[in-house]
């Protein structure tokens, strides 16, 4: 594939110190294909919560509503049906929590970095086709080696995160609202003043901090 090509590239011209070149949507939208996930279009809202902060959905409580899978939804990395079970337990949590829209269309995650080194993470809006296969595609907007991602409903309501856990299994959990939970409230706050972000990351988080 050619966004594989493109990664492959990016690494050599590290290695190299040649300038590389970042990811375009026409890559995006073909490495996201095979995964079932039709790419619609980067998202410009002016406030939307920043994904590095969406990220910490993993570490939010159950006071804040956090939605674990089911024991029987959690699946081991050597399971030989684990593609199978991820999917099936992520779409039925998407689908009860409300992610997609009428048209099943929601936001992903994805790095647009042509290096792991520098992530340049950002929402694009895509739909989910009747044929997909979100685990199995080994889209490596999704993960390298294990389908873990982050996704968000259009309206922000709905915030979902399929992890890789430390015990070797992996699963999906919702966090409702993710506006109001205070984890990641305060992990926005921190991207405000932190020199680790460039002046547009920041201001996009205060940004969302003081509008959302």
């Amino acid at each position: 594939m050619a966004i594989a090509t493109n990664r492959m590239q990016s690494r050599q011209s590290v290695e190299t110190n040649e300038p590389s070149m970042p990811l375009t949507d026409a890559d995006v939208t073909a490495e996201l294909a095979p995964a079932g996930l039709r790419f619609v279009e980067r998202d410009r809202a002016a406030v939307r919560l920043p994904p590095q902060a969406a990220n910490l959905a993993a570490s939010c409580r159950y006071e804040d509503g956090r939605i674990d899978a089911p024991p029987h939804e959690v699946v081991n990395l050597d399971d030989p049906n684990m593609t199978h079970k991820i999917n099936a337990g992520w779409s039925r949590l998407a689908a009860e929590s409300g992610l997609w829209n009428e048209g099943r269309e929601f936001l992903l995650e994805v790095d647009y970095s042509d290096t792991s080194h520098e992530p340049d993470l950002a929402w694009v809006c895509v739909q989910l086709l009747h044929e997909w296969d979100v685990a199995g595609s080994g889209a490596a907007a999704l993960a390298t080696h294990v389908p873990e991602f982050t996704a968000l409903s259009i309206d922000e309501r709905v915030l979902m995160r399929t992890t890789l856990w430390g015990n070797g299994t992996v699963s999906s959990l919702v966090i409702p609202s993710p506006a109001t939970v205070s984890i990641i409230r305060n992990y926005a706050d921190t991207m405000t003043r932190s020199s680790y972000y460039p002046p547009n990351i920041q201001q996009a988080a205060r940004t969302w901090l003081y509008q959302a």
